[in-house]
């Protein structure tokens, strides 16, 4: 069943979750992480932290995306979001290391699709445009989603397992 809603994802929201969360910023979604962060632990979420701790406009986003990008790759932590100014630079890094499906997402339908199809596992907003209740829709979508493990999934799948390997 595909929500629709926020109130209704936030209804079916499993309280005994505490699937664990990797979030990460540079000075571009500074303000959006505090926000998102407490929200996550407010709706159930164990979240790990990998920085900017504060605001810094000399920082960059691989400092903190790669490190979430690599604890997701050692299953560290379950899913990540990693924000910068407009979530390019974060997707691309992330992108970066292999086991990482990350993808800027803006919409309900590709939050929940790229983990339904693709196994997403790295969630990329824009801080700067991006705004708070948009976030948490996207974010709530992304981590209630489960892929399917279709044949035709995980054969496309393992394509790109096999350009990380070479």
């Amino acid at each position: 069943m595909v929500c629709t809603s926020l109130s209704h994802l936030l209804y079916n929201l499993n309280k005994d979750c505490k699937m664990k969360t990797g979030i990460c910023t540079d000075h571009g979604g500074y303000a959006l992480k505090k926000i998102i962060h407490e929200f996550l632990i407010k709706v159930g979420y164990e979240v790990v932290d990998f920085g900017a701790f504060k605001q810094d406009d000399d920082d960059d986003y691989p400092d903190f995306v790669i490190p979430l990008a690599r604890a997701i790759a050692d299953k560290e932590v379950h899913r990540g979001i990693a924000i910068c100014g407009s979530g390019v630079g974060a997707s691309i890094a992330a992108n970066k290391v292999a086991g990482v499906r990350a993808a800027l997402i803006q919409d309900h339908f590709s939050a929940h699709q790229g983990v339904e199809d693709d196994d997403m596992n790295l969630l990329c907003l824009g801080g700067r445009v991006t705004g708070f209740a948009s976030a948490q829709e996207l974010i709530l979508a992304f981590l209630k989603a489960e892929f399917s493990g279709a044949a035709r999934h995980l054969r496309r799948l393992q394509k790109i397992k096999q350009l990380e390997n070479k």
